[in-house]
């Protein structure tokens, strides 16, 4: 395939919304910032989003990322510690204040809403069931707001038909943000299903970015011989992509964190291609994909948009004076 004639001509779907989200972007921009104001060391706990591109990067400007407080040397408490986009429990920020940390909260927007609904739900007593993935940092973080034994995890359909609760006049259900938006509706109706009663939360706990997403694939994913999505295996959202592709259409789904992991003979002679990003996958490894098949493959990129993202939320109080330069801009940005 050394002359473009001889390569075979492949079709790019190229989803539209894709890679980083507002609840992500925030958070990076929290510890670059935090890097600016106070200097380096500056500690994250946990991944601040699930992503190795992004945690290397950060690591490189002199982040630490540590999974518990107590791994912070003493001689450095007073450097910042920034809590990450998926949120943490209450008793987090509490072993903060113990230590005498200076904590950044960088939980996104949309899962600190979720924190709240279940507040609410629990505050007029309801027994509260959240839809989730058993161990993930976000759930972790939302059950970690209310008194241990007032929370139920519900995983699946069948999950949600064994469930037996004490009052099943007397529930109101949240969902981790970053769930397969049919998936969770299935979930939903089977728990409607049995208790009529159960309370729904003020607004839908699926976040935006994750719908949208979603959405994009189940367009593009049709026809397609491989559907690609660049995220984590430990990404949620990125997770339900690749499932997303497979339920919508596509012959094969794969999920990829670098080009450097697509396995050519395994892909083989492919006539279209779809391809999506995670909310936490930068834009330069969307890139990077796109560029080891175009080495490959004679190939044109045709746009699978569903809607254009615009929300931004604002970082916290303390770095809104801080100034980014441009390399840190596009560091940001994906």
């Amino acid at each position: 395939m050394d002359s473009l004639s001889a390569k075979i001509p492949l079709t790019i779907r190229l989803c539209g919304p894709r890679g980083f989200c507002a609840g992500v972007d925030r958070a990076i921009q929290i510890v670059v910032l935090a890097l600016k104001a106070y200097g380096a060391p500056v500690y994250v706990r946990h991944e601040i989003v699930h992503n190795r591109y992004v945690v290397e990067g950060l690591q490189a400007k002199g982040a630490i990322f540590v999974e518990e407080l107590d791994e912070i040397p003493a001689e450095h408490r007073s450097q910042p510690v920034v809590f990450s986009a998926h949120g943490v429990p209450k008793s987090v920020p509490e072993d903060a204040r113990t230590r005498n940390l200076f904590y950044l909260d960088a939980t996104c927007p949309l899962v600190s809403k979720v924190h709240k609904q279940a507040m609410r739900h629990q505050r007029l007593g309801r027994h509260v069931i959240l839809i989730g993935h058993a161990g993930h940092p976000e759930v972790i973080g939302t059950m970690g707001q209310l008194p241990e034994g007032s929370v139920s995890l519900i995983e699946t359909v069948e999950d949600a038909a064994r469930y037996q609760p004490e009052n099943p006049d007397n529930l109101g259900y949240v969902t981790q943000t970053t769930l397969s938006v049919d998936d969770t509706a299935g979930v939903i109706d089977k728990l409607m299903e049995r208790f009529p009663n159960l309370t729904a939360p003020a607004a839908d706990s699926i976040c935006y970015a994750t719908t949208n997403r979603q959405e994009a694939v189940k367009q593009a994913a049709p026809g397609c011989d491989l559907f690609v999505t660049v995220g984590a295996p430990n990404s949620s959202n990125s997770k339900r992509l690749v499932e997303v592709a497979l339920k919508a259409g596509a012959q094969r789904s794969i999920l990829v964190q670098r080009a450097s992991e697509l396995d050519w003979d395994e892909i083989g002679p492919i006539r279209t291609l779809g391809l999506s990003a995670g909310a936490s996958a930068p834009e330069v490894v969307v890139n990077e994909i796109i560029e080891a098949f175009k080495s490959r493959f004679d190939a044109t990129i045709e746009l699978a948009e569903f809607t254009i993202e615009n929300e931004n939320f604002l970082v916290n109080r303390e770095l809104r004076e801080v100034e980014l330069t441009q390399q840190d801009m596009a560091f940001v940005n994906g």
